[in-house]
């Protein structure tokens, strides 16, 4: 399978929002919640004491530019006001109130913006990652891209191919729905069409505007922490099938899982006022099944040597901390500890979705590796599904 992945390039939303004005918020718009005298200890339990966004809170609460009574539903008020006895005067009045009541914006209103962002921060992040690599624009071959939280067609990978000016023969492969897994499994994709084509040049980018999903008027325990956790990023790496001299990880297999039955337990709702993320309290349990299927994986990989084999680092966004703990607990005792330092640091300033895993690889880049050090890639998202890569640092 060998794949040769270089360092990626992370932009991270740069309108810092911290936890303390979300509390602040949040706790103004739902005084009366049946959590609102927990938040302090929810807030703090995430660990997270800011996050970046790419447009600022300000824009996130804003009312929506039409009033309480939108403007193709006057018309017909009027006449039932007027059916019911009121004077054109009493009309007039109770318009003019309705107009004049706040109105949550529209799911254009919170879209357009968000998608916008996510196509400046998406060509950033690929031509830095071009940079990085050493390559041009024209070098690329194959373009991989994800962005879950703001639906559009065309997408971003035909946005990317113009701005970026790729030539006309390049493939492009646009994979909207990915959501977390997206990281791992646009670099299983990338190694499939590098081992197909060893010279083929593949750009993997993946732009999440999560906080698109930040719904004012939701006032359940779920949207309060989902409100609490997910951060802004986009992210972008040139993966090839031949090794460079940029190339820091070798991608050497890799694992899928998907589990039945568990389509409704993470997702997204798209209503009136915008993107909504649905989480059910059961999610985390059902994923700690993925950890526990990738544990078998690796075994069975390497039965031959079930003494000596342990990763020397774990690359991983199962979706919050909850479960990083569960893998702490599960994997192997011979296994050494702070395999999961990275993840953890990454999740303390949000969580990231599709883009988390290239945050993870370039802080424990950053941090410096041992030539030949073994990695683990893993990441699950909403369906339940989950994708996992092993290799080996250059």
């Amino acid at each position: 399978m060998a794949a040769y992945l270089c360092p990626p390039a992370v932009i991270h939303g740069e309108h810092t929002v911290e936890t303390s004005r979300l509390v602040a918020e949040v706790r103004d718009r739902h005084p009366h919640a049946a959590w609102a005298p927990r938040i302090d200890s929810i807030a703090a339990s995430t660990g997270i004491e800011a996050r970046g966004w790419m447009l600022p809170l300000e824009a996130a609460v804003a009312p929506g530019r039409g009033g309480g009574l939108r403007a193709g539903a006057i018309g017909p008020a009027q006449e039932a006001l007027a059916r019911d006895g009121f004077t054109q005067q009493e009309v007039d009045r109770v318009i003019a109130a309705l107009e004049a009541v706040p109105a949550p914006q529209t799911v254009e209103e919170r879209t357009a913006p968000a998608w916008e962002a996510v196509q400046a921060y998406g060509e950033r992040a690929a031509r830095g990652a071009l940079q990085i690599a050493g390559l041009d624009p024209a070098d690329v071959d194959c373009l991989i891209t994800s962005h879950s939280t703001t639906p559009a067609l065309p997408g971003l990978d035909i946005a990317l191919a113009n701005k970026l000016a790729l030539r006309n023969d390049v493939l492009l492969l646009p994979a909207t729905q990915w959501a977390c897994v997206a990281g791992t499994r646009s670099l299983a994709l990338a190694a499939d069409l590098v081992a197909a084509d060893p010279d083929r040049v593949v750009l993997v980018v993946i732009s999440e505007a999560l906080s698109t999903t930040y719904q004012p008027a939701d006032d359940t325990l779920e949207s309060l922490i989902v409100r609490l956790l997910f951060a802004d990023t986009a992210v972008a790496a040139v993966v090839t099938g031949r090794q460079r001299r940029e190339s820091v990880l070798r991608l050497d297999s890799a694992w899928h899982h998907t589990l039945p039955g568990t389509q409704d337990l993470h997702r997204l709702d798209t209503r009136a006022d915008g993107t909504h993320f649905v989480m059910d309290r059961r999610g985390p349990r059902a994923v700690q099944e993925t950890v526990t299927a990738m544990w078998e994986w690796l075994r069975v990989r390497y039965q031959d040597s079930p003494g000596s084999w342990h990763p020397d680092l774990l690359l991983a966004h199962p979706g919050g901390t909850r479960v990083l703990e569960y893998m702490e607990q599960t994997m192997p005792d011979t296994w050494p500890s702070g395999l999961l330092d990275h993840s953890r640091d990454s999740y303390a300033s949000g969580n990231r979705g599709g883009a988390a895993v290239f945050d993870i690889m370039r802080r424990a880049h950053d941090a410096g590796q041992q030539p030949g050090s073994h990695a683990v890639l893993y990441a699950a998202a909403p369906g339940l599904t989950a994708t996992a890569l092993e290799g080996e640092w250059l």
